[in-house]
């Protein structure tokens, strides 16, 4: 794989601590939220990841729809990770649900993007097979 581009973040003090990019963008304190026993207050991984993987889909329909000449209208993509422990009864795992929305794109249309970019994104193609991925289109299972 050829590198485009490479982001370099720091988490110090693991869950309750901070993370911080090298070029100093990114810069923020984490917590570990009540439902797992923590203080709130602040970010958590989960919420990183969620607002990552949220702009990266987005960011892969937006490339299916150039490549196709398509005009979606504005997207949007709410995503929702969860975390808890594992089926395998050691460890935790993730589960994420996307739902995707395109402002000038009727249900079928909107569906057959997301589709194509649920193989297209990398954050997709990272999880598959290894964390429960629900995809939504406008509400509407995929």
């Amino acid at each position: 794989m050829k590198i485009l581009y490479t982001a370099a973040v720091t988490a110090t003090g693991a869950r309750h601590g901070h993370v911080e990019s090298s070029d100093g963008k990114l810069s923020l304190p984490l917590a570990l939220p009540p439902e797992m026993g923590g203080a709130g207050g602040a970010t958590n991984p989960e919420q990183l990841f969620a607002g990552g993987y949220a702009a990266c889909f987005g960011g892969a329909m937006e490339y299916i729809a150039r490549q196709g000449k398509i005009d979606t209208g504005e997207i949007k993509v709410a995503a929702k990770v969860g975390i808890g422990p594992n089926d395998a009864g050691s460890g935790f795992g993730l589960a994420v649900e996307l739902d995707v929305r395109a402002s000038a794109l009727a249900q079928a249309d909107l569906e057959k993007l997301a589709r194509e970019a649920h193989q297209v994104c990398p954050y997709s193609n990272a999880t598959r097979g290894n964390i429960e991925v629900k995809l939504t289109a406008n509400g509407k299972p995929i």
